[in-house]
């Protein structure tokens, strides 16, 4: 019984892995979609994201029947419970890469990010995919120093965000108001993807410690 329960557990963690790496790539492909007006990789992503909510659909229906069927305790009920809550971050992740790519359709042939913000721009989604690489090894892993790395990549997604907001109280901005709505909106999802980034690292530190309150070093 124990080792069909175990079992069940991996199972739970393998898939948590999945969804991470599924997110890996819609934060990928959302951001080329965006710096480069491709159609193509919007769409993906935009498909794609009915694919990281039917696993997650999944996976807490089966933490669910674990929850109820078996009764953990202590280092198991953590699991599961982390599990649960990290698949609704993942899931939130998949919704802000398909919201980027949805930005990106929207504007096509045409790129939703001026020329002179585009730097800016590019430097958030080379963060993000960062974030989303190092989630993806992090539950892997449950590596804590990759947990206080995530922390601080969320850092450099701050201050990219805060970048945007400069550029648009600048005196010298001369854009539109629909470019000014792209902006805004693109940089508050690329800015929440770091945040739920971090949003796992921190869970993960509770599942290694057992701790809710634990800081991240490293």
């Amino acid at each position: 019984m124990r080792k069909l329960f175990e079992a069940k557990l991996q199972q739970v963690g393998d898939d948590l892995v999945t969804m991470s790496k599924m997110v890996e790539v819609a934060v990928e492909k959302a951001g080329q979609a965006l710096l480069t007006a491709d159609l193509s990789l919007a769409q993906e992503v935009i498909a794609g994201d009915r694919l990281i909510d039917v696993l997650q659909r999944e996976l807490d229906e089966r933490c669910v029947l674990l929850l109820a069927q078996q009764s953990p305790v202590a280092t198991d009920l953590r699991l599961v419970v982390s599990a649960l809550r990290m698949s609704m971050t993942l899931e939130r992740m998949g919704d802000l890469a398909r919201h980027v790519a949805e930005v990106a359709r929207s504007r096509y042939p045409g790129k939703a990010i001026r020329p002179a913000e585009e730097a800016t721009f590019a430097a958030m989604v080379t963060a993000a995919r960062q974030v989303s690489g190092e989630v993806v090894t992090l539950l892997e892993t449950r590596d804590l120093e990759l947990a206080a790395a995530i922390e601080r990549d969320d850092d450099v997604l701050d201050d990219l965000h805060a970048e945007t907001f400069a550029a648009l109280l600048a005196p010298r901005w001369d854009g539109t108001v629909q470019e000014a709505i792209d902006i805004t909106l693109v940089g508050r999802y690329l800015e929440r993807f770091g945040d739920h980034a971090t949003t796992i690292a921190r869970r993960i530190v509770f599942l290694v410690t057992g701790e809710p309150n634990t800081p991240i070093v490293g």
